[in-house]
């Protein structure tokens, strides 16, 4: 492992001189390259080097505990001293062993979030109102931006669906976890007979894709502008400034219609559509992948989901892992870390296992 480490190590220290190098810094290309691999490692050599102190001190602290002699008092503080030292470094040797552990590509990248009610119909639609709130909360507690791409909201105030941008370092690390079928139960706002109905919401995390990593030609694209629908698209009614762009290829269709700009809407539709044709590639080349991403998102059925949200009891429970939580409304005000923690702290146990799951 430590031969490993010293190779990140040398590493940093090459790259923390190229950082500084004019002919690198003159070139915003180069740098911006050059900084994203800087802080990829930057992590392990910090903890290294933290590791090497606690080394350092260990092995001071036993010479001076030797060098005490008889003296009972400074042995014992010395003895408390360096047990102190050892717990340090197993905990920092512990947190190296997870900084090596294989990493998501796509963990720093932005996502696009795809928000769709399921089996339900209007409380699926409230539901995902509740979601997309909730997710929103979790940006600003994370300090994430969110934009909305495009919205079909319903008479109620739900939203049959909505996806939006979340733009932030390590976006995709901590909301892709997501990527499932969220259901829910309680009393509808819609039932006046207060009888407790199950309903799903279907949440898709997708990493935004860069221009260079998905070629569309032009030929392949049907460009169409229609008026804004919907509740609160009043402002932009009057002109053609929605978006949906057409994919022949693939049959895909992204719509975008939350800017009062045309060319806006259309920026943003090609940027899911990227990210789109991104993951279907991915999962043309994994079999298994998109085997279990499938088996995840399904179709919106009452019987396939990964977390249910149960109002009566206030509880939480993420069924991939077993996790139950009695603290509903603090979850729904964007307070989930507990729940994402739990899951990368499964991922990273079992990423060299069978059972890993997939997102």
């Amino acid at each position: 492992m430590f031969e490993k480490i010293e190779v990140f190590l040398k590493r940093y220290e090459e790259l923390s001189e190229k950082l500084c190098d004019p002919s690198v810094m003159s070139s915003p290309t180069l740098y911006t390259e050059t900084m994203k691999e800087y802080k990829s490692v930057e992590p392990v050599a910090l903890k290294y080097r933290e590791y090497k102190k606690e080394l350092s001190d260990e092995d001071e602290t036993k010479k001076l505990l030797y060098e005490s002699g008889s003296d009972k008092e400074l042995n014992a503080m010395l003895s408390e001293e360096l047990a102190e030292i050892r717990k340090r470094k197993e905990q920092t040797a512990s947190e190296l062993k997870e900084l090596l552990l294989p990493k998501d590509p796509n963990d720093d990248r932005n996502v696009i979030v795809e928000i769709r009610g399921g089996a339900g119909g209007e409380e699926a639609a409230l539901f995902a109102a509740v979601l997309y709130r909730m997710y929103s909360m979790y940006a600003v507690k994370h300090n994430y931006k969110t934009e909305i791409i495009n919205a079909n909201e319903t008479e109620l105030g739900g939203f049959k669906e909505i996806s939006f941008m979340v733009t932030g370092d390590g976006a995709y690390s901590r909301l892709k976890y997501e990527s499932g079928v969220h259901r829910v139960q309680r009393v509808p706002e819609t039932e006046t007979q207060g009888r407790i109905h199950t309903s799903t919401v279907t949440v898709a995390v997708l990493p935004e894709a860069e221009e260079v990593e998905v070629n569309i030609n032009p030929a392949d694209l049907k460009i169409d502008t229609y008026r804004s629908s919907g509740a609160g698209g009043q402002h932009i009614n009057k002109t053609e400034s929605a978006i949906r762009i057409t994919h022949l290829p693939t049959g895909l269709v992204v719509e975008c219609q939350d800017e009062r700009s045309q060319y806006k809407n259309k920026d943003k539709a090609m940027r899911v559509l990227r990210s789109r044709l991104l993951k279907a590639e991915r999962e043309r080349k994994n079999s298994e992948i998109s085997k279990e991403r499938s088996i995840q998102v399904g179709t919106g059925d009452r019987s396939e989901r990964i977390r249910t949200y149960n109002y009566p009891q206030g509880r939480v429970t993420d069924h991939r892992i077993g996790l139950t939580l009695y603290k509903i409304d603090d979850i729904l005000n964007g307070n989930f870390d507990e729940i994402t923690d739990a899951l990368i702290a499964f991922d990273r146990a079992h990423s060299n296992e069978s059972e890993k799951f997939q997102v």
